[in-house]
């Protein structure tokens, strides 16, 4: 069994060990749970769910597919797949249990209640058989994850043959003075934001920060191919503030 208790990742800006890294997430998202769905729609003026939509018009869910949603919190993603499919099953899986119970109350979890299961569980070691899914979604959750590479092999593991890989998650805009201009958006209101809808300046300004250390899109590409995922494409929504990858298991 390898040592991890010398490795360090990044918190944001601050260096941390690698083994800390889920605690302080969690921590994070646990603090923001019951204000998270509206501070996504205040942080970007209801874009996300543009960008949700998006993913769902690229992925084209089928009848009686078998979704994976990581990283997925209060169900946003599952209940845009459940809906879009027609039929079939959503497993919602995330770090932080807040979020998960935040979204047991959501209206369409109960209407969805025979087609949705809802699991703590790590990204990295998930917990379920190879060759499981027909789906796996991770949206606005791989950046703060400790070692991206590890879910994403973990991705292609559950995944069944023919099975596909959607990852939608904050980019890197390739015009400079763009980028520049979105940073002081960032760095100057996200946090005030989430003092005055959550009181919780902090865990926005990490998130705001986790945004700047994540790979640009052709890096990301790169470790999507690595885990073994084909056809491997991504697309910019909104410039590149947003960026979908998919891969398939060919």
């Amino acid at each position: 069994m390898t040592d991890n208790s010398d490795k360090t990742t990044h918190f944001g800006f601050e260096t941390v060990r690698e083994e800390d890294k889920a605690g302080r997430v969690r921590g994070v998202f646990t603090s923001v749970a019951s204000k998270y769905d509206i501070m996504n729609d205040v942080m970007s003026g209801g874009i996300h769910r543009i960008w949700k939509d998006a993913m769902m018009d690229w992925l084209a869910p089928r009848p009686g597919q078998k979704l994976l949603d990581v990283a997925g919190g209060t169900g946003d993603v599952s209940f845009r797949f459940l809906k879009r499919a027609g039929s079939g099953h959503a497993t919602v899986l995330d770090l932080t249990e807040g979020m998960l119970v935040e979204g047991r109350k959501r209206a369409e979890a109960e209407s969805m209640a025979d087609s949705l299961d809802w699991v703590v569980g790590d990204a990295m070691a998930l917990p379920f058989e190879d060759n499981t899914f027909d789906v796996y979604t991770i949206s606005f959750g791989i950046r703060n994850v400790t070692r991206p590479q590890d879910a994403l092999n973990e991705a292609y593991r559950v995944l069944r043959p023919g099975g596909r890989l959607m990852v939608l998650e904050f980019s890197q805009l390739p015009n400079p003075m763009m980028q520049k201009a979105y940073d002081l958006y960032s760095f100057n209101v996200i946090p005030r934001m989430g003092q005055i809808i959550a009181g919780d300046r902090e865990s926005y300004q990490y998130l705001v920060e986790s945004i700047r250390k994540f790979p640009d899109q052709e890096t990301f590409l790169g470790m999507v191919r690595a885990a073994g995922f084909g056809n491997a494409k991504y697309r910019n929504l909104t410039m590149g503030v947003a960026c979908l990858h998919s891969g398939w298991k060919l």
